[in-house]
Parts: C-alpha cells; sequence; structure tokens
C-alpha cells in the first residue's frame, strides 16, 4: 500500500527564471541521456508505504475509493487526510480504554479490520496500533505540505 505525493515541475518558456525547476538524473555518477529533464513534469515521491495493514486499506476503499477495491490510484485531498488523521487519533486515543469489558471500539468502529486475500490479521494487536502510530505521522506531515504537491493513494495485491 502507497502513499504518493506527485510535485509538478515543468518548466514552461514563460516561467519566471526564479520559479524553474533543474532536474539531473545521474546514475552512478553520471547524467543519463536517456532521460530528458525537459520532459519531466511531474516528481514522485513514496511518502507512506504499508504491509498488511487491512483496516487502513478498508478506510481507504470505503472514503475514498466509493467502495470500489481495484488496487487503483486515487487522489487524497486535504479534507479527507484531516479526517482519516481525526479517525487515527481518536483509535489511538481509546487504545487501552475499557468499555463494557470491550477494548478497542473505536477502532472497530473507525477503522475496522478486514479479511481478504494478503490482508495480514485482523487483530487490534501492536502490529495495527503500531501502523496507526505510523499513518499519523505520515498524514501530519502531508497536510502541513502547503507546496504544489498533491497525494495519492494506491495498492497493489
Amino acid at each position: 500500500m502507497y502513499f504518493t505525493r506527485r510535485t509538478y515541475v515543468q518548466n514552461w518558456d514563460h516561467t519566471p527564471l526564479e520559479d524553474k525547476h533543474k532536474i539531473t538524473i545521474k546514475q552512478g555518477g553520471k547524467s543519463r541521456t536517456d532521460i530528458k529533464p525537459e520532459r519531466i513534469t511531474h516528481i514522485v515521491e513514496e511518502v507512506g508505504y504499508w504491509r498488511k495493514f487491512n483496516a487502513l486499506h478498508n478506510w481507504f476503499v470505503q472514503n475514498v475509493q466509493n467502495g470500489i477495491d481495484n488496487c487503483g490510484e486515487y487522489y487524497v485531498d486535504h479534507a479527507v487526510m484531516e479526517k482519516l488523521l481525526q479517525d487515527l487519533e481518536q483509535v489511538l486515543a481509546d487504545k487501552d480504554v475499557v468499555t463494557d469489558n470491550e477494548r478497542n471500539v473505536k477502532a472497530s468502529q473507525l477503522l475496522p479490520t478486514a479479511q481478504g486475500f494478503f490482508f495480514g490479521g485482523t487483530e487490534y494487536d501492536d502490529y495495527y496500533y503500531e501502523m496507526v502510530d505510523y499513518t499519523i505521522g505520515v498524514l501530519k506531515e502531508a497536510i502541513a505540505d502547503t507546496g504544489r504537491s498533491t497525494y495519492y493513494y494506491s495498492s497493489s495485491w
């Protein structure tokens, strides 16, 4: 599962010099001639990566992908990131709360696990909460980005 940031870097003739990007692609210290820097339009960075965190994938399927689980790439706007961050923070805050002899009430409501092919465990265990905490960090960084970047979620099974 991948969360990527795409930054537009296309240089146009009318772009002021101070706004132009200089892109150099090197391999082994030598410039690559098969990639033309003037043709590069976007830089794509992997800012989040998960394995078998089915609860997060399920959240994206339900809240971003309109219930369609097709391993596509989906745009994630700031409002969606903020909603996910809010859900994750509530899940983490509720981690050790016991209500009616049940643990993980918020987790099962806001970020429930899901079964499926290659999806990993469905327990609300240490791994689940480690991934919640990691995802909070990823989202805080993305939300703080006020640049000209866009964010996308994708998965591959």
